[in-house]
């Protein structure tokens, strides 16, 4: 019992180590990093209003918002400077879709990353005896790689207008108090954007791994190995070629002598000048 344990611990730890497997966990771990930062914050910011009538000011009037950025919903009481009355301002926009979407992705991909993670460590034979669990987490991974370019994409944008909507002296702005010359308004604090900077970060880190994974699973496919037993019977093929190519076996010289080696004898020289001697004789 404790050496199938050993066994069935050391193949987790060999599952893991792959970079299927590796790349899988990290995936897993920037999921809820990028929904943690973006679903779960809350900001606020503070303006003041400086009244001619300093019994109507209110220098510290507190707003804050919060995930999903539904700004036109998100209201204030302003002084008027005129009495004691006061105005309810709602801000500007409605970044909802945008942040949801991007959080809906990063939730879809923590739960996939996870599934799938448990299937390279406990059914890892299973996943590779059969070719269509290969061919469908590939899939999956190229659309994950693609709603991940767009969703980081979306949110980048809509970050950029939640931070221009929230601005202090933008939201001045929106008081009509302010308006007025005779009064002051200024901004006290701004939202703090480290988280949701951050969110943004998470989510093009996430699109370089599900993109960069893409490889890995596509080599567990029947497609990769499809492709390299052709290039192999082919490299095969072309060895065996080169291999029965017939060998010289030797050739007839010009002067008709054989030579064994498979080359061609030099032709013996011999003297035509001057004709045979018994001639010279003879005259």
């Amino acid at each position: 019992m404790d050496t199938a344990d050993h066994r069935a611990s050391v193949g987790t730890f060999r599952a893991l180590k792959l970079p299927l497997g590796f790349i899988r966990v990290l995936e897993w771990l920037f999921a809820i990093f990028a929904f943690a930062t973006c679903g779960g914050y809350s900001g606020q910011l503070r303006v003041s209003v400086d009244c001619m009538e300093k019994a109507s000011s209110n220098l510290s009037i507190g707003i804050d918002f919060a995930y999903p950025f539904r700004l036109h919903q998100v209201s204030f009481e302003a002084p008027v400077c005129e009495g004691i009355r006061r105005e309810p301002v709602f801000l500007v926009g409605d970044y909802s879709s945008s942040a949801e979407f991007f959080v809906t992705i990063a939730v879809f991909a923590f739960l996939y990353s996870l599934f799938a993670t448990v299937v390279y460590v406990f059914f890892q034979n299973k996943y590779r005896e059969n070719s269509r669990g290969p061919l469908i987490d590939f899939v999956v991974t190229v659309v994950f790689s693609f709603v991940w370019l767009v969703s980081s994409s979306s949110w980048a944008k809509a970050l950029s207008d939640v931070k221009v909507a929230t601005d202090p002296d933008e939201v001045q702005l929106l008081i009509s108090a302010c308006k007025v010359q005779t009064n002051k308004c200024g901004s006290v604090r701004g939202p703090r954007w480290s988280g949701l900077n951050t969110s943004v970060a998470f989510g093009f880190l996430n699109f370089v791994l599900w993109a960069g994974n893409i490889w890995f699973v596509f080599k567990e496919t029947v497609w990769h190995k499809d492709a390299s037993k052709l290039a192999s019977g082919a490299s095969e093929k072309q060895a065996g070629t080169f291999s029965q190519q017939p060998h010289n076996q030797g050739s007839f010289d010009q002067s008709g002598s054989y030579n064994t080696q498979g080359t061609l004898s030099q032709p013996s020289e011999y003297s035509q000048v001057g004709g045979p001697t018994s001639y010279t004789n003879q005259m």
